[in-house]
Parts: structure tokens; sequence; C-alpha cells
């Protein structure tokens, strides 16, 4: 977590930016709960007792910021809130997603068997920098939950 954490500074440090203690709070939080997807509202609540000198408009603004930036990924999942998760160190590709439409939760899911048509693209001359894929539908618990 410290490598991961010097890595961000660094990467703020880039971009004229500094590591404060309320980004550095938001930052641990997603180091802390990796793979996890979070609203600015979770973000907010789940802060509120370690830093209540954080604000609601703080997180959002420095949720926006770490996703300009790069170190977060801002996912839209048709719901009303963005969420965010951590974005992978380096180049490394994005997960991809398995999103319940009853109950809104969200899996991850490794393999996805896209990179044959990836090369391809890259064939064409076209820059492939990352891809990304969803699936909708009823998790398991749901669907357990209708057969009741």
């Amino acid at each position: 977590m410290k490598k991961r954490l010097r890595e961000i500074k660094e990467q703020l440090a880039r971009r004229e930016y500094r590591l404060t203690p309320q980004r550095e709070a938001i930052v641990r939080l997603f180091l802390d709960w990796p793979g996890e997807h979070l609203s600015a509202d979770d973000v907010f609540t789940r802060m509120r007792d370690r830093h209540p000198d954080i604000g609601l408009a703080t997180v959002y603004r420095t949720l926006e910021l770490l996703a300009e930036l790069g170190i977060l990924q801002k996912l839209d999942f048709g719901s009303v809130r963005s969420q965010y998760e951590l974005s992978p160190p380096g180049d490394g590709h994005f997960h991809h997603h398995l999103i319940c439409l009853r109950c809104g939760k969200i899996q991850e899911f490794e393999p996805d068997g896209l990179e044959e048509l990836e090369e391809e693209a890259r064939e064409t001359g076209f820059k492939v920098i990352d891809h990304s894929l969803r699936f909708y539908g009823y998790c398991l618990e749901c669907r357990r939950a209708d057969q009741e």
C-alpha cells in the first residue's frame, strides 16, 4: 500500500497537485477497500467517523480530480450516481463488471477474451489504451429470491 500511495503522490506531483491530507484520506480509503465501487456518498459516510472535518463537497471535488488524473476510475452503470474505484497501476487492463439490475450489486471479473479483438483493432493503426465490458442481469441472490 505504501508503494501505491507513493506512486499516486508522484502522479499528482507530475500534474502539479499536492497530496493534501483530505486527498490522502480518500486515496487510503480506496486502497483499504480494493475492488469496491463507491459513490461520493459512500466515501463521505465511510470517512465521517475518522475524518469529520472532510465535507461532502470536498469529497465530490476530490473524486472528480482523482478520476480526471486517472488515479480513480469513474464508472457509470446507469444508476443515478457515479461510482469510483481505484485504477489499476501502470498500464494494466481494467477488469470487467457484472451488474445486477435488481439490487445494484456490482461484481468484478477478470477473464475477458478480448485480446484478439484488441489486436485486430491495433492492426488498423488504432492505438488501444484499454477496453471495458459490462454484463447486465441478475445476481445469484436475486435469482434465488425470485424462486422463493
